[in-house]
């Protein structure tokens, strides 16, 4: 996992060229301007999903793992926190579905063990697949916007 600002996504460069284009692409847009939906800019490959949303109670929400995309989350307004987790030997609530590329790993088995980080605009957070995470949630409900560009992992 890794949180930082746009202003320092030359650090991120060498990881892969996929996240290299979706902080470019993060960094070019105005999503202001934008509607709710999903953008194709490489095929399957990389694709943008925005979304406006009221956070929720982490209580009431999964951890999430992705085993064909690296998602690239980044808030353009409100605030949110996630939860994060390496992943380990934990056991998935639901199983992994491939066609959604997600498993769902229930909250209550791991509260004790998961950091709770604050995401604020401006701000992106990128999850591997061995990163548990569970984004959208506040103690609080905050209307937030926010974008996810899913990066294809390459073999």
């Amino acid at each position: 996992m890794i949180i930082d600002t746009l202003s320092n996504q030359d650090l991120y460069a060498h990881i892969s060229p996929g996240i290299t284009a979706a902080l470019a692409h993060l960094t070019e847009t105005d999503f202001t301007k934008l509607d709710v939906g999903n953008y194709e800019l490489d095929g399957n490959n990389l694709f943008v999903i925005i979304n406006d949303y009221e956070t929720k109670p982490r209580e009431i929400e999964p951890f999430e793992v992705h085993q064909q995309y690296i998602d690239v989350q980044y808030v353009v307004s409100g605030e949110e926190e996630f939860g994060y987790l390496p992943l380990a030997d934990q056991t998935p609530s639901r199983p992994y579905f491939a066609k959604h590329d997600y498993a769902e790993f229930d909250y209550e088995s791991n509260k004790h063990d998961a950091a709770f980080i604050p995401l604020k605009a401006g701000m992106f957070a990128i999850f591997f697949p061995q990163d548990m995470h569970m984004p959208g949630t506040s103690a609080t409900p905050n209307k937030v916007r926010k974008v996810v560009i899913k990066v294809k992992i390459q073999p």
